[in-house]
């Protein structure tokens, strides 16, 4: 009995979304006509303008039925439109992206499937309804005019009491399999015409990890570039003074033991300098606390040291690769050391979370907003740690703040 419930309220919910499809009919309709009216007069200027926004119309109807198809099939439906730029070029990519296209197909296609399928389950539905009626009414029909319940007269009330029940019963079951099933198929039609093509998105998951393994391979490049001129101009200059004043001072040892004295003392304050700054280098590279403390203890130190007043929550995140928490380490770092320099916020605050493989970085501050990512490189250097690990930067800045960076990094 349970089964049977549960299989009439997908009936009926199935029935809704046919419904709801049908409403489309007269707007697919309405949309083809605008548009083909407007590629008819493309050969004009009017058309030319008409054009973008006939195509925008087709897409709010089709997007209508994506989102009814996604409901339906439990995933979502989506479509990757072209850019569009300027007058003539909005017309042309408009004409060239083949989702106007299937748009258009598709908005032709249901101004048959959107009535044929719903007509159906409305008729499967109203033979239920009429099997239900038929015992208040047929006795009163001529004799001429006999009942026919699938070719079975209706004459006598034995058989009102055998073959309606019977005849109810099967439709009742052809009704509760088929109307799903003509819901499915609608869904699915929508999804095979309106969704971008797999190859497509294929072709472009292959672009765009292709631009991120550049943009991954210059910030390494860049990063390689960065150590060797801060050894180079750094650690081994000081390396090289070090060893000339030990040199002198060996060769003065004899004559004159206190300036030797003197030139191993300064000697040993450089080492101590270059001992600090190869140390600073190597935490540039990986810093030791990630390995010591985690990422949520990194974190909590990176917030201590920062001018602005932070507050740090961590939501259960445990040991990550080593990758991705120096990634995550390297975007809370460059995020206050903007909101340090550029916010003039009197607070802010730094939440980690993971969730189904991924880590979720956000940092917010409550000062003056309007963040600019052309005004430096930090925010580009976030955006491209993030794409390195396929990962992805968010950033809300409304003038007068708050400020909102959401970084997400796959952990697997």
């Amino acid at each position: 009995m349970g089964g049977i419930v549960q299989r009439a309220r997908l009936a009926a919910r199935a029935t809704g979304h046919l419904l709801l499809s049908l409403l489309l009919v007269p707007l697919c309709l309405l949309a083809l006509v605008q548009f083909l009216l407007s590629l008819v007069l493309s050969v004009t200027f009017v058309g030319l303008l008409l054009l973008p926004v006939t195509t925008r119309v087709n897409r709010a109807v089709t997007g209508l039925a994506r989102r009814l198809a996604s409901r339906w099939l439990g995933r979502p439906v989506t479509a990757q439109y072209g850019p569009r730029s300027g007058l003539l070029n909005r017309a042309l990519q408009t004409l060239n992206d083949p989702m106007t296209w299937r748009d258009i197909g598709w908005l032709a296609l249901h101004l048959v499937a959107g009535m044929v399928l719903p007509i159906l389950a409305i008729a499967l539905w109203g033979a239920l309804g009429f099997d239900l009626g038929l015992p208040f009414w047929w006795w009163a029909v001529p004799a001429e005019h006999t009942v026919n319940l699938t070719g079975v007269p209706i004459d006598s009330w034995f058989k009102v009491i055998t073959v309606i029940p019977v005849h109810f019963a099967a439709f009742t079951a052809i009704a509760l399999w088929a109307i799903p099933l003509l819901a499915t198929a609608d869904a699915h039609l929508s999804r095979l015409v309106l969704a971008t093509p797999e190859r497509v998105r294929l072709a472009e998951r292959v672009a765009e990890l292709t631009e991120t393994r550049a943009a991954a391979l210059d910030a390494h490049g860049a990063e390689l570039r960065r150590i060797e001129r801060d050894l180079h101009d750094g650690a081994q200059a000081r390396l090289v003074s070090i060893a000339m004043r030990l040199g002198i001072a060996e060769r003065m040892m004899a004559n004159d033991p206190a300036k030797a004295a003197e030139l191993v003392s300064e000697a040993r304050r450089s080492t101590e300098e270059t001992m600090t700054e190869l140390r600073g280098i190597i935490r540039g590279m990986y810093p030791p606390i990630l390995a010591d403390r985690g990422l949520p203890g990194a974190v909590a130190a990176l917030a201590a040291g920062c001018p602005v007043p932070v507050t740090t929550a961590t939501d259960g995140v445990d040991r990550l690769p080593a990758a991705v928490e120096a990634a995550a380490y390297f975007v809370v770092a460059e995020a206050l050391t903007n909101v340090a320099k550029h916010s003039g916020a009197s607070s802010a605050s730094v939440r980690l979370s993971e969730t189904d493989g991924r880590l979720t970085v956000v940092v917010t501050d409550d000062g003056r907003g309007a963040a600019d990512e052309t005004a430096g490189t930090g925010l580009k250097g976030i955006r491209r740690r993030a794409a390195a690990f396929d990962g992805g930067a968010r950033l809300t800045s409304p003038p007068g703040g708050p400020t909102t960076l959401t970084v997400e990094l796959p952990c697997r």
